[in-house]
């Protein structure tokens, strides 16, 4: 299999669909012209033209209303935010009309739209542009919530969400664009929902999405080689639709669980796999749930207090050896 970024693993997953399906579309801000603020979509207007590849005015509330109509009229848009925190100005048209439509129809009409873009803290770029708002978006039933942690499912999930017949709130980490990985060529998907075991172990379950499971590894890998520890690593990907069976059967087999992840712990996808977990395995554990957060308080500018705000490899070894007490 080729190596390529996670960014080009996006804009494969985008060009493919974009052939295969004529109503596909990519609107968003500089998405056309300027090649997307990340890159993610370079080259995609001069080969597919202004029609398909639509640069939009920096308005959230206004384009994401423009895509909601037209995926409610059967196109299949495929929205780039600058960054995922200006999701809150287009509240309205994503959670209280994207996320209810179908079910308000009766079934007759779907809204086939995906919403992508980076959110993460990480890159100095202050408090309202540093969001992760993905318990938010769980919350709400009728959206789906994805959040690819490497190049090959960042491929494979966007893929299987643009075919989505529902919305699709999709997020990316700007940290994550360069990073590479193994990707397969042509048809990939990746099943919504679906949960994979990183790395197979018996004596902790490290449990996470997105950024934070690449920490996780290296914490694992620390914990081997330091105590000849075997922890189990599980990637969420999708955090709704939830894959509670993978989660259950590594906690029943490791009887201790960690939930690593870059969003606040208050109310947190990290708190909700831990009410799955006490409610569905609570007499395997071993040890209480712990969680490893971002410190609970805004995004700081300064980059090196923002790097202690985020989780660390060795904040999340020392919450492993906590939890193995």
């Amino acid at each position: 299999m080729p190596v390529i970024t996670y960014r080009e693993a996006l804009r494969h997953a985008m060009a493919e669909e974009l052939e295969r399906d004529p109503n596909v579309v990519i609107m968003g801000e500089e998405v056309a012209q300027f090649n997307g603020a990340y890159k993610v979509t370079e080259g995609l207007l001069a080969k597919f033209g202004p029609k398909r590849i639509v640069d939009t005015p920096i308005s959230e509330a206004g384009f994401i209303g423009m895509g909601l109509g037209a995926s409610m009229l059967g196109i299949r848009p495929v929205m780039e935010l600058m960054f995922f925190s200006f999701y809150s100005v287009a509240f309205d048209q994503i959670f209280n009309n994207a996320a209810n439509v179908r079910y308000m129809s009766g079934g007759l009409i779907n809204c086939p739209i995906v919403l992508r873009g980076p959110a993460n803290g990480g890159t100095n770029v202050g408090a309202t542009h540093s969001h992760t708002p993905e318990s938010i978006a769980a919350y709400h039933p009728g959206i789906k919530v994805v959040v690819p942690s490497t190049a090959a499912d960042a491929k494979g999930l966007l893929k299987s969400a643009i075919r989505d017949n529902d919305p699709v709130i999709f997020l990316e980490n700007t940290l994550l664009y360069g990073e590479t990985g193994e990707v397969p060529e042509g048809e990939h998907l990746v099943p919504l929902g679906s949960a994979k075991v990183m790395r197979e172990g018996t004596d902790i379950s490290i449990i996470g999405h997105g950024r934070a499971i690449q920490m996780a590894l290296k914490s694992a890998d620390l914990l081997k080689e330091k105590h000849n520890i075997n922890a189990e690593v599980i990637d969420l990907r999708s955090i709704r639709p939830l894959d509670e069976e993978t989660i259950l059967a590594s906690v029943r087999k490791t009887n201790r669980a960690l939930y690593v992840e870059e969003s606040k712990p208050f109310c947190s996808v990290g708190a909700m796999v831990a009410c799955l977990i006490q409610e569905k395995a609570f007499d395997y554990l071993d040890a209480p749930v712990l969680r490893v957060n971002s410190v609970d308080s805004p995004a700081i500018y300064s980059p090196p207090v923002e790097k202690l705000q985020l989780p660390t490899v060795d904040r999340i070894y020392q919450s492993a050896l906590a939890v193995l007490k």
